[in-house]
């Protein structure tokens, strides 16, 4: 897992560590220093801790002005023991909207593994969302069909033309004008 890198060709659009705004600003990488595990298996220094033992995350990229952010995820998502989504949501999201957020696309790509419970928390963040929106972008199939098992389809956009495999050659302005597109055409 220690190979697995976020996605590093937006640095120069975003950096959250340079984002006053990101929860994660003035924080220092040390590149040559592995210090984080999940099961004991670490991972690439440039992921962000928020508080889930399993669930690491990066902002990709973040436009107040337009209300997009990017978050890519890696490790297993677990609502069951660690309530990742309430920490997720506390620590990370409602920071985000509190400056202007209400469309967030979650990368999936490397979520291995997903745990639900209850939905209280991604209804409490839809709602919260209002005029905007929360999409799941190119999470594995088991995934998602164990998220619709727990209902978070109904306020997590997911599947179909949200599985964008060339998402990593676009600009990020482009695509989240692309999967807003995607988003609010599901929504019409």
């Amino acid at each position: 897992m220690h190979q697995i890198e976020p996605f590093y060709n937006w640095i120069k659009y975003y950096d959250s560590s340079q984002d006053e705004n990101s929860p994660f600003h003035g924080k220092e990488y040390n590149y040559e220093l592995y210090t984080e595990t999940i099961y004991g298996y670490y991972i690439d220094p440039a992921w962000d801790n928020f508080g889930s033992e399993t669930l690491y995350l990066k902002i990709l990229f973040a436009d107040y002005d337009r209300g997009y952010a990017v978050l890519e995820f890696i490790g297993e998502w677990n609502d069951t023991l660690n309530n990742d989504i309430m920490t997720l949501k506390r620590d990370v999201l409602e920071l985000l909207m509190y400056k202007g957020i209400n469309k967030f696309i979650l990368m999936g790509e490397n979520v291995f593994n997903f745990h639900g419970s209850d939905d209280l928390y991604y209804e409490e963040w839809f709602d919260e969302v209002e005029a905007g929106w929360i999409a799941a972008v190119c999470f594995p199939d088991f995934i998602q069909q164990e998220m619709m098992r727990f209902k978070l389809d109904r306020y997590v956009n997911m599947g179909g033309t949200l599985q964008i495999d060339n998402w990593r050659t676009l600009h990020p302005a482009r695509f989240c004008e692309l999967v807003d597109t995607l988003v609010v055409r599901r929504l019409g």
